[in-house]
């Protein structure tokens, strides 16, 4: 076992900080031990656990924790990791002095910043409101596989490796509670200055859909007939479109949304200014696209909008400081997909390393 006599190492700290649960024990005066699990934030010397509103039988400040750190503020803190792999396991375990922050103090305020940083329940919660529990480490022992990563926890690769574009739907109706979790999901993508500027309309009626479809038609006819092509390949092309569009159970139209971004008096990097967020929006995609098949359903994507984005704001009636840009397709896959397009090498693409 490998200990510390004052502060976490580096990576008895970084295996910390990855943990999302963790133990905390503590004692009344008279040895008495107490532990419960909890949440917690871990910044510079200390660990930081909120006295939250889940539902309790006294108030918080009368809870055995509580109690006990402010007659014997010795606590021990540990945050494990179980596998059926053993070779993956591993915990540390942090010794040290509690103390109660209060309310509106400026440790308080960035404990709370810090706390709903790591976990987005805490953002509809008063923690702000109750202590805060700060403990100041003393001693720190670890043992096992602290910088292995978890096997036990979700594979992102095997999600995004996993993923398909689907163009055709069973006619199955997508439940309520999985559209609001792709829409979670895109809600947390990166965005310059964290403004999101992208929004969101979710289409389900089969006539918005035909109206959406109908609008959007008649620019893609006069864009793919002043392409030169055959009016036969224009009609098969217009058809498989409207398909896609009618036959997918839900859809989501994002739209990029500038009006909050920060403004500059030069052109060169508002023009930046509007690339970030035309990136945020591909990031807000791909984490609902993943997050759709996460929750067993199948997507596709459409970028159709970006080439008539006044017809489709007039078709739905949206707010003219919208710009759509991507359609999303939600499903269940009426079979498996054609095989996707391959994907070039990674020695293709990395084209510096130093």
């Amino acid at each position: 076992m490998k200990v510390t006599p004052t502060v976490l190492d580096q990576d008895q700290a970084a295996f910390l900080i990855r943990q999302r649960v963790a133990r905390l024990a503590t004692a009344d005066s008279a040895g008495k031990p107490h532990a419960v699990p909890v949440c917690f934030s871990f910044a510079r010397a200390s660990v930081y656990i909120a006295l939250d509103e889940k539902p309790k039988d006294v108030p918080v400040t009368r809870l055995k924790r509580v109690r006990n750190i402010l007659e014997n503020p010795d606590v021990v803190l540990i945050a494990d990791r179980y596998t059926e792999e053993w070779n993956l396991l591993a915990f540390v375990m942090v010794r040290g002095r509690a103390e109660l922050l209060d309310p509106d103090t400026e440790e308080h305020v960035a404990a709370v910043r810090l706390l709903r940083g790591k976990y987005h329940q805490y953002e509809v919660m008063r923690i702000e409101e109750n202590p805060v529990i700060a403990i100041r480490p003393e001693r720190a022992a670890s043992w096992g596989a602290l910088d292995e990563p978890d096997a036990s926890g979700p594979k992102v690769l095997d999600t995004i490796h996993g993923r398909r574009s689907v163009r055709r739907y069973l006619e199955k109706g997508v439940p309520e509670d999985l559209v609001e979790q792709v829409l979670e999901a895109a809600r947390w993508a990166p965005s310059p200055h964290g403004r999101q500027p992208w929004r969101f309309a979710v289409l389900t009626r089969q006539e918005t859909k035909e109206r959406l479809a109908d609008a959007m038609g008649e620019e893609w006819r006069a864009n793919l007939e002043m392409d030169g092509q055959r009016a036969e390949i224009v009609e098969k092309r217009l058809e498989g479109s409207r398909r896609r569009l009618l036959d997918a159970p839900v859809l989501v139209l994002i739209c990029l949304y500038l009006e909050d971004l920060d403004a500059y008096p030069d052109a060169g990097r508002q023009r930046g200014e509007t690339t970030m967020a035309v990136q945020s929006l591909g990031a807000a995609a791909q984490n609902a696209l993943l997050a759709a098949y996460d929750s067993g359903l199948d997507a596709g994507w459409m970028c159709a909008p970006l080439f008539c984005p006044e017809q489709v704001v007039d078709a739905l009636g949206l707010d003219r400081k919208l710009v759509p840009h991507a359609l999303l397709t939600l499903g269940y896959a009426e079979g498996d997909p054609p095989k996707r397009r391959s994907h070039l090498p990674l020695d293709e693409l990395v084209v510096y390393r130093d």
